[in-house]
């Protein structure tokens, strides 16, 4: 990790700490699968804080596609995540609990340059 970038990374997390708010990220761990149920057990709730923007897509950017197969749809929001301090990067299996509301995870790109997270660009679904 550079340490221009590692900057980089501790100054998104200082504007997202600031202009939005610490919320929670949940997810849970895979347990075994059993062949006989046709499901899993010993799942594994996970969750950890997260500074978070929430933010509405414009007029221009609905209906459009965000990423191959995922259309925005109405209700769709932005969602704004600082990299530095995460234990784990958020993923498709991710809700996002914003003050009592959680929102799926239905895209996530990273801005990732020279190998450094910086923040994910999620796109959330009620």
């Amino acid at each position: 990790m550079s340490a221009f970038y590692d900057r980089m990374a501790t100054t998104a997390l200082r504007l997202l700490a600031r202009f939005g708010s610490e919320q929670t990220l949940r997810d849970v761990t895979p347990g075994t699968y059993d062949p006989v149920t046709g499901g899993s057990t010993g799942d594994t709730p996970i969750s950890q804080p997260a500074q978070v923007i929430l933010l509405d897509y414009t007029a221009t950017e609905s209906g459009q596609q965000y990423a191959e197969g995922s259309e925005i749809q109405k209700g769709d929001k932005k969602i704004i995540i600082a990299a530095k301090g995460l234990q784990w990067a958020p993923e498709l299996t991710t809700k996002v609990d914003v003050s009592g509301t959680l929102w799926q995870i239905v895209n996530v790109k990273e801005a990732n340059p020279a190998g450094t997270p910086l923040v994910y660009f999620c796109q959330g679904r009620k």
